[in-house]
Formats: structure tokens, C-alpha cells, sequence
């Protein structure tokens, strides 16, 4: 399965969750509950992924920690907040190019329609 294909999966599973919950709940909510969904879809779905940075020669795994990683392909940022900042979306990138993956989504459930909340974030070029 592409990235792409993965992709398509991730944002009907968000799309779907927000229209059942709403915004307003906890980030660690709709992480869970999307977890879950994309599983039920036959996805490994890897969670609170340690995300090491390496500077000036010294390695940090406890730098950063991405939200999940679906099938070793695709990167999820979850926010529950009312506006997506440019460091939001910086915060993904920076993700992506540590991990050295390709394509990566930032979900806000905290807007009022999903389709104003998912950014589809790329790494370079996608395979």
C-alpha cells in the first residue's frame, strides 16, 4: 500500500471521527479512538513514536515524539486546538525530515469542520 493510499484511509477515519464527536475533546482522545479506527482497517498504526535528533554529535532520543506513524509510511500530528499556527505545520516537517518519511498529515480536530483541518505536509518527493 502507498503512502498516498494510506493517506486517502487516515483523513476518512478523521473525517468520520470528527463528525461523530465534534471538536472540543482531549488531543489523547482522538488519538486513541483514531488509532483504533485505522487498525479496524487493517493498518499498523505505531503511537508516541520517539523521534531522535542528533545535534552537535550528541544523539537525543527523548527530543520529540510524533503523535503515530501508520505503516512505517505516513506521519499524524494531532492537534485539538482552534487554529493550525505555521510552527504546527513546521512542528510536522521537521518530524518528517528526522524520521526521513515522506508524507505527513496534521489533523486539528479542534476546528469546526474537519476539511478546514487537515494539512497534507511533503518531505521532499513522494515515491
Amino acid at each position: 500500500m502507498t503512502a498516498n493510499e494510506i493517506g486517502t484511509i487516515v483523513v476518512d477515519c478523521a473525517v468520520s471521527l470528527h463528525k461523530e464527536t465534534g471538536p472540543g475533546l482531549l488531543e489523547t482522545v482522538y488519538e486513541v479512538v483514531l488509532a483504533h479506527d485505522l487498525k479496524t482497517r487493517g493498518l499498523h498504526v505505531d503511537r508516541q513514536v520517539p523521534v531522535p535528533i542528533e545535534l552537535r554529535g550528541i544523539r537525543f532520543d527523548e527530543g520529540f515524539r510524533a503523535d503515530m506513524i501508520v505503516e512505517d509510511k505516513v506521519l499524524l500530528e494531532l492537534k485539538s486546538v482552534e487554529k493550525v499556527t505555521k510552527a504546527h505545520k513546521k512542528q510536522v516537517l521537521t518530524y518528517l525530515r528526522l524520521t526521513g518519511l515522506k508524507l505527513g498529515y496534521l489533523l486539528n480536530f479542534g476546528e469546526a469542520l474537519m476539511k478546514d483541518a487537515i494539512t497534507r505536509i511533503i518531505n521532499g518527493e513522494l515515491d
